[in-house]
């Protein structure tokens, strides 16, 4: 989509490698399965987590007033990079940007990052958002993450009925405070004192909270950590293991990115090709015998696909 931003997933992988892209350096993403402090707390220096949730229909979600818990921080834009949302698919990216260039000191962010910071933090945060929106460089790596979609999109309902919807939110403590930065809020939210040591254990009380409102069946949440490269601590405690862990890691990253980059609908359709000259070059009813088992086989399977409640739920950013 030229000119546009694309949908990216809420993966590890994609958000460690738009960050190299970026220019930063020694920082990675950790998916976290878990709400325990500890877990949190085993990955130090942690410098924020992203929050991936469903955007609530039942309630109005933002607010002028109060937000549901912490309040409102409206003088803190003049002191820390937020950025109102002028862009959906942008929220990823947004939400990454919101804590990373926050950490400006702790981490080497890189010249084109510190560039486009420097010169937003002179404008209001809605014009951060404009600004954003409109960076050529962030909107390219960006979108160098997306699926490659060479079908019109399938999942658009023409029936009346409407997709889920998900959003991403930051939170990072900065400057003695625990922060939460979302661009679709008018202004920062805090949520109290906090430091650094304190982040793992205040962070997962104020997301078990927000989790609580959601019914019991939601379970389509996603949470990651950006932390120091975990290849560093490796070298610095001497864990071998631990160190070819996290380079096989980042080799699986390179290779699902390449993936996910990747148009192979012509290599099917060259596959699918190959296959029917072969059945017919078998004869004998070999090719007929081949599209009725081929059709057999979707009816068991779509008839299995009712039984058990329908098509499974892919949940992207």
């Amino acid at each position: 989509m030229s000119g546009g931003w694309n949908t990216i997933e809420s993966d590890a992988g994609v958000f460690t490698y738009l960050l190299d892209n970026l220019g930063v350096k020694d920082v990675q993403f950790e998916e976290l399965l878990t709400l325990e402090p500890d877990a949190l707390a085993s990955l130090y220096p942690v410098y924020g987590v992203i929050f991936l949730f469903k955007y609530p229909t039942d309630r109005p979600y933002t607010t002028t007033e109060k937000p549901l818990d912490g309040d409102f921080d409206h003088d803190a834009s003049e002191r820390l990079f937020f950025a109102a949302q002028t862009i959906q698919n942008a929220c990823g990216t947004q939400a990454l940007l919101s804590c990373l260039l926050n950490k400006e000191g702790e981490v080497e962010i890189g010249s084109s990052l510190k560039d486009f910071k420097e010169f937003t933090m002179m404008l209001p945060p809605e014009f951060r958002g404009e600004a954003l929106s409109n960076s050529e460089l962030i909107r390219d790596v960006h979108n160098s993450f997306a699926k490659s979609s060479p079908f019109v999109d399938e999942t658009q309902r023409t029936g009346g009925e409407t997709e889920d919807a998900f959003h991403f939110v930051a939170y990072t403590p900065i400057n003695g405070t625990l922060y939460e930065l979302d661009g679709l809020q008018p202004a920062p939210i805090t949520h109290g004192a906090c430091t650094s040591d304190e982040f793992p254990t205040k962070v997962m009380e104020v997301l078990q909270k927000r989790i609580n409102r959601y019914d019991i069946t939601e379970i389509r949440f996603n949470l990651m950590a950006m932390v120091r490269d975990l290849r560093i601590k490796a070298r610095e405690i001497g864990d071998m293991d631990m160190l070819e862990r996290e380079e096989r890691k980042r080799r699986d990253w390179q290779f699902e990115n390449a993936l996910r980059r990747h148009n192979f609908v012509g290599f099917a359709g060259a596959v699918m090709k190959g296959v029917v000259e072969q059945k017919l070059k078998q004869g004998g009813g070999a090719y007929e015998k081949w599209v009725e088992d081929a059709k057999e086989t979707t009816k068991k399977r779509l008839e299995g696909r009712r039984r058990g409640g329908g098509e499974d739920i892919e949940m992207e950013g």
